[in-house]
């Protein structure tokens, strides 16, 4: 029985994993990325990476993100009570195939229990990544989301392109930002091979800003330049 909670747990993270992942790509990211941050924050390993300012430095990606992380820690010690039990020295032979339980000593009991939850996440992986059943699985989840508006698709200023750690951001100014109240020729931001495409101001854009253009407090920029470059620069969390 504790066999079989695993592998359904095991099941479910991957469910929970590409959710999360298509969850991220239809705000944008590349799939990719957006798999690999899934699988980082749903496990909360690797989540440190040059990319990771794409998820903290958007409202729904942290709020994906944060469901992921939740998720996963409840997946975990779902996980590792379940294989905590099926390791007890009651024989899973002895309780599957009653018959021929007299044949293996108590002492192997966890031994065989183990060897049989390596083989069934080997078997359960081999057949959730097949190819068929994965582009299946994606495309019914992703219908899902997209279908019942959990998730929106972004608009055209929203989407990133990151490629050797460049890209596009949007950042709101916020009171402790050092640009605050300049002007974009007073900035500097140009030194630092950041480029504003557009500023979003009170709801309207104001494409191709003049280097006269002053910043003010509540506007988004909409930025191209190195990733971390903007982060430092542009990205002060709000006091």
């Amino acid at each position: 029985m504790n066999v079989l909670l695993f592998i359904l747990a095991l099941m479910i993270s991957f469910i929970i994993v590409r959710i999360g992942a298509i969850a991220f790509q239809l705000t944008g990211l590349d799939w990719s990325l957006a798999s690999f941050q899934a699988l980082s924050c749903f496990s909360g390993t690797g989540f440190t990476t040059k990319e990771a300012e794409l998820i903290t430095g958007h409202p729904q990606r942290r709020k994906i993100a944060s469901a992921l992380i939740i998720l996963g820690n409840i997946v975990l010690v779902l996980l590792i009570a379940t294989l905590a039990n099926s390791l007890r020295v009651e024989m899973l032979v002895k309780n599957t195939v009653p018959l021929i339980h007299w044949a293996y000593p108590a002492s192997a009991a966890p031994w065989i229990n183990l060897a049989v939850i390596i083989l069934t996440i080997l078997i359960t992986y081999r057949i959730m990544i097949s190819t068929k059943l994965d582009v299946k699985l994606t495309n019914f989840l992703r219908a899902r989301l997209v279908k019942n508006e959990i998730i929106k698709p972004v608009s055209f200023e929203e989407l990133v392109v990151a490629t050797g750690g460049y890209g596009i951001s949007k950042v709101e100014v916020c009171n402790s930002s050092p640009i605050l109240d300049t002007l974009l020729m007073d900035s500097k931001l140009r030194a630092q091979d950041i480029t504003v495409l557009a500023i979003e101001r009170g709801g309207e854009i104001i494409p191709n800003p003049s280097a006269h253009t002053k910043i003010s407090l509540k506007d988004s920029l909409i930025c191209f330049g190195k990733l971390e470059n903007i982060r430092k620069t542009i990205y002060v969390v709000p006091e």
